[in-house]
């Protein structure tokens, strides 16, 4: 069964089934003149990756740029092993990325940390890159891909203070990672579009979240590309779904941390909200998509609670 789709107008999508989970995690091709990739999943996704290009009947060693939106390891953890294959391309990173690309000691500690003994299934291995593979990018920045298209770049900290997006101008659309959260694709073949804040740690902020979203609303853009997962051609309704959860998420949090209560239990307690909410619109709490929504609020909930803990 293919991987692989195109969501239009030059650029496809490739699964890349992070952590084992079909629709998580994906892989964005532009198909310029210059190919480019956006995002690599962790090393787990790259033989979906080039199975995807192949599908594509693109050669890996065509692929010019590879550019991350940060240097998660669920976004960039399989850099290094796919450069083996892409081995003409250039990477692309905010400057406070950079150095974890060329060390992964550090990414790998904080990995360990929050996936315990699920850590070497999921990621391993983490490749260092080549520092004179690196390019990093200031906010601002261009990078030309073909004859009409200069993809720019933003800083866009919230969900992390290394992370970037990329407005394409050719589609008017942007590649968000996990600024503007996360997108539920199996709801969405059922008619629900579901966006919930991705407040994973360790350098969520909230403030700075929503400053990054007030950003790219002014750009009004018409698409945006999730990390997490596919396209909205709604902007306008992810905003608003970010706008309504993140102060759920921030103040519930508050509350289980005053009370000195588990991560765990905060994000029991947030799953309550969300099937209370989701069943309001006909979903069941045995729908599959609640596999993936366990998954984000564990990492939320330790994201929430870390944050709320550097502010006392």
């Amino acid at each position: 069964m293919s991987n692989c789709r195109s969501v239009g107008n030059r650029i496809s999508l490739i699964d890349g089934f992070d952590l084992n989970l079909k629709e998580r995690t994906g892989t964005y091709v532009i198909h310029e003149k210059e190919l480019t990739l956006i995002e690599t999943g962790p090393s787990l996704s790259v033989p979906h990756i080039l199975e995807g290009l192949k599908e594509l009947d693109i050669s890996s060693a065509q692929i010019r740029h590879i550019i991350v939106t940060h240097i998660h390891l669920d976004h960039s953890g399989g850099l290094g092993l796919l450069l083996n294959d892409c081995i003409n391309a250039r990477v692309y990173v905010h400057p406070r990325g950079a150095r974890h690309l060329v060390d992964p000691s550090r990414l790998i500690k904080g990995a360990k940390a929050v996936y315990g003994d699920m850590f070497e299934r999921l990621f391993t291995p983490i490749l260092p890159v080549p520092e004179d593979k690196i390019t990093t990018v200031e906010d601002g920045d261009e990078l030309e891909i073909g004859p009409a298209c200069k993809l720019e770049f933003l800083h866009t900290p919230g969900h992390a203070a290394h992370h970037i997006s990329i407005l394409d101008p050719v589609t008017n659309g942007i590649f968000t990672g996990d600024t503007l959260g996360v997108r539920y694709e199996p709801l969405s073949r059922e008619g629900i579009e579901f966006v919930l804040p991705s407040t994973s740690p360790n350098q969520f902020h909230p403030e700075q979240m929503l400053q990054s979203l007030k950003r790219i609303r002014k750009k009004r853009v018409e698409r945006i590309y999730f990390g997490h997962f596919s396209v909205s051609t709604d902007p306008e309704f992810v905003y608003s779904q970010i706008n309504h959860w993140l102060p759920i998420f921030v103040e519930e949090g508050k509350m289980f941390a005053s009370e000195n209560k588990s991560y765990h239990e905060l994000a029991d307690h947030l799953l309550g909200i969300i099937q209370r909410y989701l069943r309001e619109k006909g979903i069941p709490d045995t729908h599959p998509v609640y596999e993936h929504i366990r998954v984000d609020l564990f990492l939320c909930s330790m994201g929430i609670l870390e944050y709320l803990q550097k502010r006392t």
